[in-house]
Parts: C-alpha cells; structure tokens; sequence
C-alpha cells in the first residue's frame, strides 16, 4: 500500500458515519498520524474511535454553533499540531417541501451545510499549512433540480461554489480546495435525514440498476477513496475542481 499520508494530520468534520468515516480509515491505511473527527452524538463518535484506533482523536461539535468550530481549532493547538487537511464534509439532508418550507427548516439545512462549511474553514485556515489541502464535501444534487430536496441542492450548490473562490483565495499560500460531488451512496443519512425506510432503500437500489451506468449505488468508501486522492501529491495540479462520484448517472 502507498503511504501517501504518511505523518500527516487531518480534520474530518462529520466524520464519525458515512463518507466522512470512511475518509478517517483510508487516511489512516495511508500513513496519517492523527485525524480529528467530528460529530454531533457522542455515541457514534466512540463508536467511530473504537474501529479507528489511536491514531483518531473525536470531539463533539456540532458546526452550525462557532464556539464549538473555536473547540475544535483549540483541541489541534493543544496538542502542538498543524494541519496538512481540512475535510469539510459534515452536512445533513432533509427534505422541505417548496410552499410550505418554514424558516426553521431552512436554517436549519443552512447553518449547517453552509455557514458551517464556510465558519469551519475560515476557523481552522490559521492551523493549515501552506501547500495544504481542502476537500468539501458536495452532492451532484448541487447541479440538479431533485424534488423536495430545493433547500438541500441550493446548499450543495453554495459548496461547490466554495471550492472555486478559495482556489482564488488561497492561490498565495499554495493551498488547493477541490470539492467531491458523490451521487447515491449508501450512508445512515438515508434513514436518520431522508427518512427512508426499507421499502424505499429497495427501490432506491433497483432506480439504480437502471438509471446509473455502473448499475448500482455507491459504497461510502468509494467516495472516501476519491476525497483522499485529491488531497494527496498525485493531485498535486488538480485545484477548484467538483470531482464527480456517481457512477455516470449526472454524465447520460
């Protein structure tokens, strides 16, 4: 295996599920000696430091609140470390239906899919060094009209948008910012945002079959695998990019 983050340090916010999981145990496969994980719910955080090891260290936050992005930055100077990363991948998915959307509802999507992304980084830039990475995580829902899904794809949209001003921003310090755009993948958000259950998850599956080239939805570690490449060496030109995971269901 190619250690490609060998010694490295990352943050992961969102990280104790999903992708954001997924990312923290291939960077570690590869070679990083510490990786910051976020979460909301301290449950799955330990769970998450159970099956990573030591070389994790999780803190609840939740990003939609400043002062915990401000606990985060003070756990990385505590220990002496700076960053080599910044995943910025915590985000939830919920559905509002257009007419009867409430203001609650949409801060809600956007406090933390948006302003959470944006105070993350902005926060965390003093720790990153120069030639560092930045990877965010969006959706291909970022360039797709989906139905009762408008606040979630306009806050999709916000990220990928993101990925290209910082680009510019952070031209001085050499630091790239690209953004991941998977398309359906199995992760918990299917049942605790979108609120799917069995029957729906099944037909999800067989929609694929058909509708996306590769026949089927994506595994979370697939997207990980994508998201750690471009913060490696080999994607060292590659920079303001949305690298789109779905499987060729966006391209057809």
């Amino acid at each position: 295996m190619t250690m490609s983050h060998l010694d490295q340090v990352a943050v992961i916010t969102g990280g104790s599920t999903g992708i954001g999981f997924s990312i923290a145990e291939e960077l570690i496969r590869k070679g990083a000696k510490r990786v910051y994980i976020t979460g909301r719910t301290e449950k799955t955080l330990n769970e998450a430091q159970e099956k990573l090891g030591e070389k994790a260290l999780t803190i609840v936050s939740d990003v939609s609140k400043l002062s915990d992005v401000e606990k985060i930055k003070g756990i990385i100077e505590e220990e002496g470390y700076s960053l080599d990363m910044i995943f910025a991948n915590a985000g939830i998915a919920e559905k509002n239906t257009f007419g009867q959307t409430t203001p609650e509802e949409f801060d809600r999507t956007f406090n933390i899919n948006v302003k959470g992304v944006f105070f993350t980084v902005q926060t965390l830039m003093g720790l990153l060094k120069n030639e560092g990475n930045i990877v965010l995580t969006g959706s291909i829902v970022g360039n797709k009209g989906m139905p009762n899904l408008s606040l979630y794809n306009a806050s999709k949209a916000a990220v990928r948008s993101f990925a290209r001003s910082w680009a510019s921003d952070l031209k001085e310090r050499k630091i790239r910012v690209n953004s991941i755009s998977p398309g359906m993948t199995y992760t918990p958000i299917m049942k605790n945002g979108l609120k799917m259950d069995d029957a729906e998850l099944t037909a999800l599956k067989e929609f694929a079959v058909s509708a996306v080239p590769a026949a089927r939805i994506a595994a979370p570690e697939e997207i990980a695998r994508a998201a750690v490449f471009l913060s490696s060496r080999d994607a060292s030109y590659i920079n303001g990019i949305e690298f789109t995971i779905d499987g060729g269901y966006s391209q057809i």
